[in-house]
């Protein structure tokens, strides 16, 4: 014979204050726990969105970013001339060689400096990266000291504002417009000709090359091609994959530290889901022992204990989850370790996040009230009737 479900919800409804005191610890520690996880995901989310899978990067080998490459010009047109770059509308080369380097620049509140990326971009960079649209203003004219910035630049540095000055490269760059990216790496960037750029900061060579393949399944072929001609020192990667591997180094150390704190919390709640377990047993063993006398089994007895911690994890999990869905409306910015650059992103919450934090809350509540739940089914019936 079973205990009804009903029995194990009504004792928590009888002991209020413990049932939310022990549910918001495990509360907390869902946060800790799914507030992480959406950190990471927000981090990768937002790098892997920048890139498309149908686009080429082309960087020097054993660079780890486009900061960190040097592709020369003959390199370059030795890219530009391979048959899977793609063709155009209009008949131009779907391929830009680009320049990227950090430059310092206060922050508008704090006035600290935080490095920002600059891009020199050719023609076509507006055509590999249909995400990026100009919101203000208009776009730089060929030859000029004239850039446009991402929106996350306008809004938090000094002089990334529109008809706004930079100085850098030993001139004056005027903001002439202000793009739009989407929940991507690009609004953290500021844009401008690459010729201009290259002369301003005495660079000879590109950082990259990217281009957008005829045919998807292309890509394999040009990589070992590319990879392996002895006048090439250059290595390909899908966009997307080459802005993946941009949020490892960063994704690793808040997952090793969400976990940590995660499992030092949990810890917590778990002792404490197990002392009101243990309080509830104490003082619910006449209760058990009628129970016992009418015939419910051991069995039965444990189910119940097990299946009211369980509750409270659950409770615990859903008020966790509640509190960590708003942090999706913050934006934080930090370096990103690969390139040093600043990078704005979002908390981002999906269903996988969301079930593994009900799972995890779930596994702390069944580890909370498995050992009172067997103390309670190994009671002796007349023991546990005396004590009435």
């Amino acid at each position: 014979m079973g205990i009804p479900y009903s029995y194990s919800i009504r004792n928590l409804l009888t002991r209020k204050l413990t049932t939310v005191l022990t549910a918001f610890g495990m509360a907390l520690v869902v946060f800790v726990f799914a507030a992480t996880s959406m950190l990471v995901e927000g981090l990768q989310k937002t790098l892997v969105e920048t890139g498309s899978p149908d686009n080429v990067v082309v960087i020097r080998k054993a660079a780890n970013s486009e900061v960190q490459s040097g592709v020369e010009r003959l390199q370059a047109s030795i890219i530009e001339s391979q048959p899977e770059v793609a063709i155009g509308e209009m008949g131009q080369t779907l391929l830009a060689k680009e320049l990227v380097v950090l430059i310092n620049i206060p922050k508008r509140r704090s006035n600290k400096p935080a490095n920002v990326v600059i891009r020199g971009i050719a023609p076509t960079s507006l055509l590999l990266r249909p995400q990026v649209r100009l919101i203000e203003g208009r776009m730089p004219r060929a030859g000029s000291a004239e850039v446009i910035a991402g929106a996350s630049i306008a809004k938090r540095f000094q002089g990334g504002g529109l008809g706004e000055t930079l100085r850098f490269g030993m001139r004056n760059w005027t903001v002439v417009g202000i793009f739009e990216a989407g929940n991507t790496g690009f609004s953290s960037e500021i844009w401008g000709d690459v010729d201009q750029l290259m002369q301003a900061f005495r660079r000879p060579v590109y950082s990259s090359v990217i281009f957008k393949l005829r045919h998807s399944n292309e890509f394999e072929g040009f990589k070992t091609r590319i990879e392996s001609d002895p006048r090439l020192t250059l290595e390909a990667k899908r966009e997307t994959q080459y802005y993946l591997d941009q949020s490892e180094a960063m994704s690793r150390f808040l997952s090793i530290l969400g976990m940590t704190l995660t499992i030092i919390f949990s810890l917590g709640a778990v002792i404490g889901a197990m002392i009101t377990m243990y309080a509830a047993v104490a003082n619910r063993v006449t209760e058990i022992g009628t129970l016992r006398a009418l015939g419910f089994q051991k069995t039965s007895i444990l189910a119940a204990f097990v299946l009211e911690s369980l509750s409270l994890g659950f409770i615990g999990g859903c008020m966790g989850l509640f509190f960590a869905s708003f942090m999706q409306l913050i934006t934080i910015s930090t370096m990103n370790w690969q390139t040093f650059s600043e990078l704005a992103f979002s908390f981002a919450l999906t269903f996988k996040i969301a079930l593994e934090s009900l799972a995890f809350a779930l596994l702390m509540g069944f580890f909370g009230g498995v050992l009172p739940a067997f103390r309670a089914s190994r009671m002796n019936i007349i023991e546990a009737l005396r004590s009435s």
